[in-house]
């Protein structure tokens, strides 16, 4: 019988072949994003799988600075998911299985990236063109790899061709463990609101967990998504930027009922000044100080006079100049709240 959200109950749990998720709340892997240090902080802050940034399936360009960055996991994480993408089913299934002998328990296959350097290559969102080839990569995979593999798509190409259920029920036979689905075509991009109603028909229509993802920033509208899809739980990419305890305020709906308020200024400033250190031990000089950059910039976004400390902190050239930058900032805050009290 198909899954139903409304028969699991909002806490209740889910699993991805034999590994249970902790948390009804994910992490969506997002390239450039999601590094090493990003994965550590949200999944201390609750976020119940989070995936590598997406790796190329040819193993030859695995020696590149990109990719080497990219294929540093972090060996506590259980399950360990690291995603590919790639058009060619033979070099995605070499790929998924050096993945496996480098660590990984999940092996997640991107077929929703709309970047246009991904679709020129027809990999993923792209390959939704073509579901000869996607059913010949999946089965590819998983036949590979002894581990659990996932698939990460969108709900079709545009507005008229949209063949989620389609690619979900083929995804499903050939053995595929769970599927992430962004409420958005290729065509769409980013673009426009998120639509549900093609994720819950997915969920209708198989049995596998089905993660829904697009639009989901916080825990009011991830409750929501949950109840309208039958989802098994909620994917955050956009709105975990600046924002990793997003998955706490989330978790603490979901798990207790209880609206979690966010953090006061003190802890958003321990916060942010450990990503910032954790970007710049894991990075290195000077990568770590530019990558740092937007990092900094998007938790700028939820704060007042963040813009001021956003084009101070974007001229800092040194490890100890960033963290002065952000130190600084945030004393300023506190003498003007003492001074107004």
């Amino acid at each position: 019988m198909p899954q139903t959200g409304h028969s699991r109950g909002e806490s209740c749990l889910f699993n991805i072949g034999a590994y249970t998720i902790q948390s009804r709340c994910l992490l969506a892997p997002m390239a450039g994003v999601t590094d090493l240090p990003t994965r550590r902080l949200c999944r201390r802050f609750g976020a119940g799988l989070t995936t590598s940034e997406m790796v190329t399936s040819d193993t030859r360009l695995w020696q590149s600075n990109k990719s080497r960055f990219r294929l540093q996991y972090d060996e506590d994480a259980s399950p360990l998911s690291v995603q590919i993408a790639g058009s060619e089913p033979q070099m995605m299934a070499n790929a998924a299985e050096e993945c496996v002998k480098r660590g990984a328990h999940i092996i997640d296959i991107n077929m929703g990236c709309p970047a246009k350097k991904v679709c020129k290559k027809l990999a993923g969102s792209a390959l939704l063109k073509d579901e000869k080839l996607v059913a010949e990569i999946l089965q590819a995979v998983v036949q590979r790899v002894d581990v659990p593999v996932t698939l990460k798509t969108r709900t079709g190409w545009d507005n008229d061709n949209k063949n989620a259920v389609r690619v979900a029920r083929m995804a499903e036979d050939i053995g595929i463990a769970a599927i992430a689905l962004h409420g958005r075509t290729r065509a769409c991009r980013f673009k426009g609101a998120a639509e549900y109603e093609t994720i819950a028909e997915v969920v209708e229509n198989i049995n596998i967990p089905v993660i829904a993802n697009g639009d989901i920033c916080n825990p009011q509208e991830a409750v929501a998504v949950l109840k309208h899809t039958g989802a098994a739980a909620v994917m955050i990419g956009r709105a975990a930027l600046g924002n990793p305890w997003v998955f706490s305020q989330i978790n603490s709906v979901l798990q207790r009922g209880v609206i979690e308020q966010s953090p006061q200024m003190n802890d958003i400033k321990s916060i942010m000044l450990e990503h910032l250190c954790a970007l710049h031990d894991f990075y290195g000089e000077p990568q770590g100080i530019r990558i740092a950059r937007k990092h900094i910039g998007w938790y700028c976004k939820h704060l007042n006079n963040g813009d001021s400390l956003c084009k101070k902190f974007n001229i800092a050239e040194s490890v100890d100049s960033q963290i002065r930058t952000i130190t600084t900032h945030f004393e300023q805050i506190n003498t003007y709240e003492e001074k107004a009290a």
